[in-house]
């Protein structure tokens, strides 16, 4: 009996140590993560901002990712969750955030919650995210794993993103995560004076410009480009 408590507590022990192991690797490789993110905005003449940094470092990208993709969830690229979609990778994930300039208080549509990792780590910043996902299954999966890892400031709805979400604007800042060759417009005419639209825009299927959108008091739209991307393409098909 007192052998068995005792191959128990070992295991028992052997079981928490590497446990702890795996959750020490997981935050070094996010450190990485965090620090490569920082070099490149600095190579392309953007500051950082450090709580853009610190959301990224929180936020644990292999919860968003399916478990085979885990081992290369801190690596900086996109990866495949499903339904031809893919994650970003976290350089522009923290880019797009960067260029949004989110601040505490602000309300921010999301058009395409894929994963639901730009949410969450936009949910780190604003006061509420409300998130549009086109297809069904996605905006199931992606609301369960905000739900489970206690993002109740997200608001998943599987519908159509090319007209925003009227009932909750206008939106101090949205971000497309999906190309297109022109904004849509609902987008901008839900967009608040004094704020900010984040969207890659371009050829369907080739490289995109990441372009930023800014409404002053009087409605009048200015715009900058950022960095070419490729992003799947915003698809009006709800499925």
């Amino acid at each position: 009996m007192i052998r068995n408590l005792i191959a128990a507590a070992c295991i028992a022990l052997s079981a928490a140590a590497g446990f702890d192991a795996a959750a020490a690797e997981t935050k070094r490789q996010r450190e990485r993560l965090v620090q490569e993110i920082s070099n490149y905005a600095q190579a392309l003449g953007e500051r950082p901002r450090q709580d853009v940094l610190a959301a990224m470092g929180a936020v644990e990208r292999h919860h968003f990712v399916p478990y085979y993709q885990r081992p290369y969830a801190y690596e900086n690229r996109p990866l495949p969750i499903g339904n031809k979609q893919t994650i970003s990778q976290p350089t522009v994930v923290a880019m797009m955030t960067h260029l949004l300039q989110p601040e505490a208080g602000d309300r921010v549509l999301e058009v395409g919650t894929g994963s639901g990792y730009q949410a969450a780590v936009l949910a780190r910043l604003v006061d509420h995210v409300w998130s549009v996902e086109i297809v069904e299954e996605l905006a199931c999966r992606s609301a369960e794993t905000l739900a489970e890892l206690d993002y109740d400031n997200v608001t998943v709805r599987h519908s159509d993103g090319y007209a925003g979400w009227p009932e909750q604007a206008p939106f101090d800042g949205i971000i497309v995560t999906a190309g297109a060759e022109e904004v849509p417009p609902p987008l901008i005419e839900q967009l608040a004076p004094g704020g900010r639209l984040v969207m890659p825009v371009g050829p369907v299927g080739g490289v995109q410009e990441l372009l930023v959108f800014e409404k002053d008091a009087n409605g009048e739209l200015s715009r900058r480009r950022s960095i070419p991307v490729r992003f799947v393409p915003l698809t009006r098909e709800v499925r």
